[in-house]
């Protein structure tokens, strides 16, 4: 069965080409199943069927798995099955017609567009690290980039004249991006010190001694501005999600954003006109006369 699966995750990265990211997460869910069917003593793939993934579900859910989470663990089932009858090492797929439990669909957490200026606005100080930052920041709130988008963005992805970056999104799909004033100013700032430090490669982003930033550091980055300008902890896919409310806000052209963010379902984009609806109720509720609670002074 390890094989198989070892087979099987090779496929994504060789053939499909997917993120690094993402095939971690594959071979962490798959290796959860894997584990579960070696303790069910089952010698091969072909042997687990719904009642034993039922079961398996269940147990997770109730170790605190999120729907999501299953959701997830699923479709990476019916990926290695969808392979594996292909192949011929299987003739059923024991995922078909399994849903995770349902849970609470939560919002995603934005900053506000004062709260985004204010991490934005203050005074960068001229040295390499904090233009390199600036850079990093502005961008992502910019073109509402993915951290992997970011990290493994190139110099030929950038097109300062014209206002546009490139960047390979899931499913190894490209996408063309605006890059506003203000993020084109901090590229254009941090890019000649970034010349400076001997890169190694075409990478964007890059540490002191000249090699590409990974996730963790930037992630590491993006906190420590959320809490030195801010006093909250901060993560990219905030400013991704603050990015979309406040185009979706302004716009309301959820085509558009979808196209932006590079969602496939436009169901995913559909949550932000949620944060939309939040927003405009709570002007309603302090602006409108039969709105306010009884005894309010507001």
């Amino acid at each position: 069965m390890q094989t198989d699966l070892d087979a099987y995750l090779e496929h994504l990265r060789s053939e499909r080409q997917v993120s690094r990211h993402t095939l971690d997460g594959y071979r962490r869910d798959l290796g959860k199943v894997l584990t579960f069917c070696e303790a069910e003593q089952l010698s091969a793939w072909a042997d687990l069927d719904a009642r034993r993934l039922r079961r398996l579900l269940a147990t997770l859910h109730q170790q605190g798995q999120s729907s999501r989470s299953l959701a997830r663990l699923l479709s990476a089932i019916r990926g290695l099955y969808r392979y594996l009858l292909r192949e011929g090492h299987s003739q059923h797929d024991p995922a078909s017609g399994l849903t995770p439990p349902k849970g609470e669909r939560r919002l995603p957490k934005t900053l506000d567009a004062d709260r985004t200026a204010q991490l934005l606005d203050g005074a960068v100080e001229d040295d390499f690290i904090a233009l390199r930052d600036q850079a990093i920041l502005e961008l992502f709130y910019s073109s509402g980039l993915r951290l992997s988008e970011l990290v493994e963005l190139n110099l030929d992805g950038l097109d300062l004249p014209a206002g546009l970056v490139r960047v390979r999104g899931k499913g190894n799909k490209s996408r063309e991006l605006p890059v506003g004033r203000m993020a084109r100013q901090a590229l254009e700032s941090w890019l000649p010190l970034r010349a400076l430090a001997n890169p190694a490669d075409d990478a964007v982003f890059i540490s002191q001694k000249g090699r590409r930033l990974g996730p963790r550091a930037v992630q590491l980055r993006v906190r420590q501005a959320g809490v030195r300008e801010l006093g909250q902890h901060l993560h990219p896919h905030m400013l991704r999600h603050s990015f979309a409310s406040h185009m979706l806000e302004s716009s309301q052209d959820l085509r558009a954003v979808q196209e932006l963010l590079g969602h496939a379902d436009i169901a995913t984009t559909q949550i932000y006109t949620h944060l939309d609806f939040q927003h405009l109720a709570t002007v309603y509720d302090r602006a409108h006369p039969r709105a306010k609670r009884k005894g309010s002074t507001e």
